[in-house]
């Protein structure tokens, strides 16, 4: 059965969607800076590696918001970008966490725990709101998999910080980095692909 039967094509003209993104926007934005300021106390590379994630993604809601009313093909466009930019923080994250293996220092696992669960019940409301715009253009499923996999990186937070606390090592806190870093690539490859793919009718017609 289709996933599309009982429900009604959504477009990014809804005016609710818009309303959703500003809220989107405004969550990663406050959320980027508690988590930057929390990794850099706690020395968390996954907690840095979600709040540049935040960042990124409040970039990407405000880059929705200003395509919104332009065609297809520019939206399309903008999400190329979005999709490069997600690959870029991927490739951000495996740097950082091979970095920070060769210093051996042990984040606090009860502060990453803490705001892991904080940035998980943010991020958890807003994937909800966007859940019906998934299967929109390459622009909406990037926004929908920016927030999916901010949620996949939460609860990865609190898992990196329960190792942490069980084993008095870094590594937890590595492996999650890294996993958050080859997850950005994926979802970067996903969106290029879709946009590409939608560029490719009009690129064809001329």
């Amino acid at each position: 059965m289709s996933t599309h039967c009982c429900h009604e094509p959504v477009t990014a003209s809804d005016p609710k969607y818009r309303r959703i993104l500003w809220i989107a926007l405004t969550v990663n934005a406050i959320m980027f800076l508690v988590e930057i300021t929390a990794g850099l106390q706690v020395q968390s590379v996954a907690l840095l590696a979600d709040a540049v994630d935040f960042f990124g993604d409040a970039i990407n809601y405000g880059v929705s918001l200003a395509v919104l009313a332009m065609l297809p093909s520019w939206r399309s466009r903008a999400a190329i970008v979005k999709g490069l930019t997600m690959g870029a923080f991927g490739v951000f994250v495996l740097t950082k966490a091979a970095w920070n293996a060769t210093t051996g220092i042990v984040p606090e696992p009860i502060t990453m725990g803490a705001i892991g669960f904080t940035a998980l019940l943010a991020n958890v409301a807003v994937a909800v709101m966007l859940y019906r715009y998934r299967t929109g253009d390459a622009n909406m499923r990037s926004v929908w998999l920016c927030s999916r996999n901010d949620a996949i990186g939460n609860v990865a937070v609190m898992i990196a910080a329960l190792g942490v606390f069980g084993v008095n090592s870094n590594w937890p806190d590595l492996v999650v980095a890294a996993i958050m870093g080859v997850l950005a690539l994926i979802a970067a490859s996903s969106v290029v692909r879709l946009a590409l793919r939608e560029l490719a009718p009009a690129t064809g017609a001329r």
